[in-house]
């Protein structure tokens, strides 16, 4: 059981790496990093269950709230971004002039 967990959790970290690291469109980013939390929550929470334990539970449940706040700050800079320059394209942020 626990093997299926952390299959799972290592697929979804790698697919947001893969989109992190390919995709210039700042949501997409944003939303690759969302993908990695998920992973890391996944593995947390297979491991707490495998344990009997809680603790991973609770700490699954307390990254789940960072990714939400997170996504609500990227969400506000996203917007800020585009405004300033209209595209969300992360190469025209590089030299951040």
């Amino acid at each position: 059981m626990l093997a299926a967990y952390v299959i799972l959790g290592a697929i979804l970290f790698a697919l947001g790496l893969v989109g992190f690291l390919s995709r210039r469109n700042l949501i997409v980013v944003f939303l690759s990093t969302e993908v990695m939390f998920q992973g890391i929550i996944v593995n947390l929470v297979g491991f707490g269950r495998h344990h009997q334990h809680l603790q991973g539970q609770a700490f699954a449940l307390f990254l789940l709230v960072i990714a939400a706040v997170e996504a609500g700050l990227a969400l506000g800079l996203v917007v800020m971004l585009y405004r300033r320059k209209h595209t969300l394209d992360a190469e025209a942020w590089a030299g951040m002039s």
